[in-house]
């Protein structure tokens, strides 16, 4: 990456909206900006998964201050995702929209474990490139993220459903703190938090780091009462649950070093952070500097040479076809085909490849992963393979997807074959039509599992109706292929139920 690239990162955690901005230095980055606000979104979260107005309405206005600061710059140099609170809110969507809108760029929601595997890569790029076996700890506001990995590279990752404003707003209601309501705090976390006791037992790792929220603001109240600086120990622990006892309620907290926004889910937190020392058997946690933000720059980075976010992507797609045995072969060449007549449509001249646009490209390849992953659903049954397909990329972790991205993903597979009554809230969005043509007219065209003959074959959109296509072939070719042709007849029946139309013309 060249040097004097601006990069710009955006994390809507549950607590805090935070914004990094920093340019390109020699393959470094540095910092030159950052903005954080306390926007307590997950508390406005209630026990139906409602997220209430005045919690969205705080963060839209969080977003327009932040989208003011990034507003001169390009959608590649920028990078916002959404954790735990919008992964669990119903109505998601209704935020995104605004959200998007007030900050000027996409938002993305990732998963757990994608969320993971950012904050790993932003620890592990902060620390020496050594061998040595690290467990990575980021206790949030709704969500603890556990990660296992050496150098760059994370091998174990699991999100759980416990953090700092869940069990505040849980256990320690009307801000009272005392000795039972931390007991039951902490036997709650460590029910959630069980599963991990395998899978980050004490020998799988060397050394344990905590990242951010929780474990940063434990540090910064040991430190400023004679604590040993950049650790947090069982003792220091025991010290500061005492303090909070004593306090009775959060509004008594009298602490150097406690910031104002922390009193209040200090003592969910704790609860967490004891009931991991306990689980895990830590006895000292080393306070790492790098966090989600810093995962989010290095993919933007491409890495630092490990791979692209692109790449991490293209890996999961790969590793998703091989765990459900799908024609690998065939994948590809679905692939090759639907991403050949999307740039079609997308130069707008039939026959001409598009143009090589980062944008085009970028839909490009989404096209190629929906193709590759078109059959997944065959592992489970033949029969309507392609819903089972859909279901699978809607609850998969695949990391370096966004939630909204994978059910993109799921809705082509979905509509890849079949009646298309079934994705009509979609036709609203041209691309998503044009990918779904172009992906099942490859299906059809590649029936017989090899590679079709495309010479004359064109499609394109009519100049004035952009909803209506037009797939022209030689007058040769439907007598040399007539399953093929039979095929592309069914899909003009097919799109004459929907707003749009296809037609086939001789030529």
């Amino acid at each position: 990456m060249e040097n004097g690239t601006r990069l710009a990162a955006v994390d809507l955690g549950s607590n805090s909206f935070r914004l990094e901005i920093g340019r390109v230095e020699h393959g470094q980055f540095v910092r030159t900006e950052y903005l954080k606000e306390t926007v307590r979104q997950g508390s406005g979260l209630d026990d139906q998964r409602n997220l209430t107005r005045d919690a969205m309405e705080r963060g839209w206005d969080c977003l327009a201050r932040f989208g003011e600061r990034l507003a001169n710059f390009e959608r590649s140099e920028v990078r916002a995702v959404a954790t735990q609170t919008l992964r669990e809110a119903r109505h998601r969507d209704e935020f995104l929209v605004n959200g998007n809108v007030a900050l000027g760029f996409p938002i993305e929601v990732i998963s757990g474990r994608e969320e993971a595997r950012l904050i790993y890569q932003g620890v592990a790029q902060a620390l020496p490139q050594d061998n040595e076996r690290r467990l990575v700890v980021d206790i949030g506001g709704r969500s603890t993220e556990l990660i296992l990995g050496q150098g760059y590279e994370p091998k174990t990752m699991e999100s759980f459903r416990v953090g700092s404003i869940a069990w505040s707003t849980r256990y320690f209601p009307d801000n009272q703190l005392n000795k039972h309501a931390f007991q039951m705090a902490e036997i709650a976390a460590k029910a959630v938090l069980d599963e991990a006791l395998n899978a980050y037992r004490r020998d799988a790792w060397d050394v344990a780091y905590g990242s951010a929220g929780t474990v940063g603001a434990v540090a910064d109240v040991l430190v400023a009462a004679g604590w040993p600086a950049g650790c947090v120990n069982r003792e220091g622990l025991d010290w500061l649950q005492g303090k909070l006892i004593s306090a009775q309620t959060t509004d008594r907290i009298r602490l150097a070093g406690m910031r104002d926004d922390r009193r209040a889910i200090i003592g969910g937190g704790l609860s967490v952070l004891r009931a991991v020392f306990d689980l895990l058997d830590i006895d000292q946690m080393q306070l790492a500097t790098g966090g989600l933000r810093h995962g989010l720059l290095f993919d933007l980075m491409g890495g630092g040479g490990t791979g692209t976010p692109t790449d991490v992507r293209a890996h999961s797609v790969q590793r998703l076809a091989t765990k459900f045995g799908t024609d690998t072969a065939h994948g590809l060449r679905v692939g090759h085909v639907a991403t050949h007549l999307f740039g079609q449509l997308q130069s707008g001249l039939a026959g001409v490849t598009r143009a090589a646009e980062p944008g085009n490209d970028r839909l490009s390849r989404k096209l190629g992963w929906a193709a590759q992953l078109h059959e997944i659903g065959s592992h489970i049954s033949h029969s309507e393979y392609h819903k089972h397909g859909a279901y699978i990329l809607d609850n998969a972790d695949a990391m370096g997807f966004s939630l909204t991205e994978l059910h993109k993903l799921s809705l082509l597979v979905l509509g890849h074959r079949g009646k298309l009554r079934k994705l009509e809230a979609e036709f609203d969005d041209p691309v998503f039509v044009q990918q779904l043509l172009a992906l099942r007219l490859a299906v059809a065209l590649c029936h017989a599992r090899r590679d079709p003959d495309l010479s004359g074959l064109s499609l394109a959109r009519e100049a004035e109706h952009p909803n209506r296509f037009v797939m022209t072939y030689p007058p040769e070719w439907a007598q040399a292929f007539p399953q093929s042709a039979h095929l592309l007849r069914e899909e003009v029946v097919a799109w004459q139920k929907t707003p749009c139309a296809l037609t086939l013309s001789e030529h």
